[in-house]
């Protein structure tokens, strides 16, 4: 099986984000809000460049018909890239469906599952390709 490589912006801006979550988990480490983290994420997004949405209604499209209640991203990175904020001690698999389920049906290819309440970042951070 073969798959469609992810372009260099996509790389470059995926990139951005495990560097804006090794630093906000290097400043205030584990044991926050997932909202502290969020805020913090964004901020450091914003300083390397990189455009960001917090909390983004996304409508769902039914049946031929759009539904406003539909999902909420945490955050949306360069209109290109969902990350999902956590600040649990374990994470649960039905996150990461949420998330394949969020990338499906927001036509998007790389979400991030970022869980900041852990004592080594990197063993907090999923990428997702679809």
């Amino acid at each position: 099986m073969e798959f469609e490589k992810t372009s260099e912006r996509e790389e470059a801006v995926a990139a951005k984000i495990v560097d804006a979550a090794y630093s906000v988990h290097k400043a205030l480490g584990p044991g926050l809000l997932e909202k502290v983290y969020e805020v913090c994420f964004c901020h450091e997004l914003s300083k390397k460049g990189v455009s960001c949405q917090r909390q983004v209604d996304m409508p769902i499209k039914y049946d031929g018909i759009t539904f406003d209640e539909g999902l909420r991203l945490d955050v949306m990175v360069e209109e290109l890239i969902i990350c999902e904020i956590k600040a649990v001690d374990k994470m649960n698999p039905v996150w990461e469906a949420q998330l394949l389920s969020y990338l499906k049906l927001t036509g998007k290819r790389i979400g991030f599952l970022i869980n900041f309440n852990v004592p080594v970042v990197k063993n907090g951070i999923k990428r997702i390709i679809l």
